[in-house]
């Protein structure tokens, strides 16, 4: 058996990477921890951002696709990105900022039955912020050089939002397989916890009929769950082929290693391990600084270089 203890991170599509470095650091407040490359495609960058450590459920992450179109928004998607601040007075705080920097957004409202804050980021990726209250992230690491107060700085990742087709089906997938709890069940949506019962591991599920979404700049390419260790990777292995779910099989990452399989619904899921971590190639202090390539991708970095532009 194999435990799921929340978020890891997730990955999303971008149009340009300087951009989206810009915002997330100077605007969000994150900490870059890793400019690396798709390892399956190295000429397109993946960026890395969290808290100063970039420890798992902080973690969001970027693949730059230069020629990418829109997004044509619809079901069967990850639709929404929470995100975790400390207080309703954060909330505040982030209006202001938001007004300042001319960043898109709504009015205070709530999400997943909590004060929230809705925005968009520059490639129209829909995000929240979500009142993080009692619950706390204890592995959270401020992050040092932010401009955001740490009072207000983002915990982890929050509620992610995900629209399907076929609400029971997938509700099914993520209780009887994967062993998520419910909280709530509403006309609007319902809303699941892993068993560490927190917000920082939640998912909110809302049933939507019409077209299937259709992938561009600012959508989400998967979301990635954690488990501590590698060999419960067999049994998410195992999970997906005995419910005829695609899976990719085990993946070494180089920072973790994982697995990913495409539900019934078509959302795309990566099971992924908390180690060994960013610091594995470089160390705490210089992470993101540079661009970092696995080992096997080393011997190309003069060709890999070649097709990237400079973010910094």
């Amino acid at each position: 058996m194999s435990t799921i203890l929340g978020h890891h991170h997730i990955s999303m599509l971008v149009k340009n990477a300087r951009e989206t470095d810009r915002f997330y650091r100077k605007i969000m407040g994150l900490r870059r921890v890793k400019v690396t490359v798709n390892q399956d495609d190295p000429s397109m960058y993946h960026l890395f951002y969290g808290d100063q450590v970039g420890n798992p459920g902080s973690g969001l992450t970027f693949f730059e696709m230069p020629n990418i179109g829109r997004t044509h928004h619809g079901t069967n998607a990850i639709t929404r990105i929470g995100l975790m601040v400390p207080t309703e007075e954060s909330l505040s705080y982030w209006k202001a900022r938001f007004e300042e920097a001319d960043v898109y957004h709504g009015s205070r409202t709530t999400f997943a039955q909590r004060p929230a804050l809705k925005f968009e980021d520059p490639d129209g990726l829909r995000l929240v912020l979500v009142v993080a209250g009692d619950d706390e992230k204890a592995d959270f690491q401020p992050v040092i050089a932010s401009e955001v107060p740490v009072e207000h700085q983002i915990r982890g990742m929050g509620p992610i939002e995900i629209t399907v087709r076929d609400g029971d089906r997938f509700s099914h997938t993520l209780t009887e397989l994967m062993g998520y709890r419910p909280v709530y069940k509403n006309q609007m949506d319902s809303l699941f916890q892993t068993v560490n019962a927190d917000s920082y591991g939640e998912i909110l599920v809302r049933e939507e009929d019409g077209p299937f979404e259709r992938p561009g700049r600012g959508s989400v390419h998967h979301l990635a769950v954690r488990v501590k260790e590698p060999d419960e990777l067999t049994h998410w292995d195992q999970m997906a082929k005995d419910n005829h779910f695609a899976s990719s099989g085990l993946v070494d990452r180089y920072y973790f290693e994982s697995l990913y399989f495409r539900e019934s619904n078509g959302i795309l899921f990566e099971i992924a391990t908390d180690g060994p971590g960013y610091s594995v190639d470089q160390d705490v202090a210089h992470l993101g600084e540079k661009l970092v390539l696995p080992p096997f991708l080393e011997a190309r970095r003069k060709e890999i270089e070649s097709q990237l532009t400079p973010i910094d």
